[in-house]
């Protein structure tokens, strides 16, 4: 309870001196509290940073019914040190080259026509109620709900000759 008269001036007056209390007595702790859980120095610090700004901002949030003023701070320091973990582990977005693409190797676009070719070739092979429902699905882009609504299926007719044909095609592709 002895913090709750400092934050409470912090929400409320914006109190500086308040703010610089909690300051001194929390940001050492909280950094003590990151580097245990594996945090870098230097992150650590960061977060502490990131930590009391958000309580500077953030004070009108607390409600002393709900947690004391220790356990209000350690969670927004817990929630920021998650934060900095999930963007650490954010895979870097892929470097594009740009202008035009060059053009595929003859063999791989004899490959791909070839591989085309086949597949018509296996979809025409499929009993027409299969075909009709792939072509919905994959060439319609149709949910098998939004099949079944439109022919009046069932969903599970749906799904079960979807599923035959796809095992269909598989082999026949082979």
């Amino acid at each position: 309870m002895a913090w709750v008269a400092q934050l409470e001036a912090v929400r409320d007056q914006r109190d500086q001196r308040a703010f610089g209390e909690i300051f001194q007595y929390f940001a050492p702790r909280v950094k003590s509290f990151l580097m245990k859980s594996g945090a870098p120095a230097d992150v650590a610090e960061e977060c502490v940073q990131e930590v009391m700004a958000t309580l500077w901002n953030k004070a009108q949030l607390f409600d002393p019914a709900k947690a004391s003023v220790s356990t209000w701070i350690f969670t927004i320091a817990r929630n920021k040190r998650i934060d900095l973990i999930r963007k650490q582990r954010r895979p870097e977005p892929e470097d594009l080259p740009w202008g035009p693409e060059s053009d595929p190797e003859q063999e791989d676009a004899l490959a791909l026509q070839q591989e085309t070719e086949q597949l018509g070739r296996a979809l025409q092979a499929l009993p027409e109620k299969q075909r009709k429902l792939i072509e919905r699905a994959y060439f319609g882009e149709l949910s098998h709900s939004e099949i079944a609504a439109e022919t009046g299926l069932p969903l599970g007719t749906i799904k079960s000759r979807i599923r035959l044909a796809l095992e269909r095609l598989r082999h026949n592709m082979k």
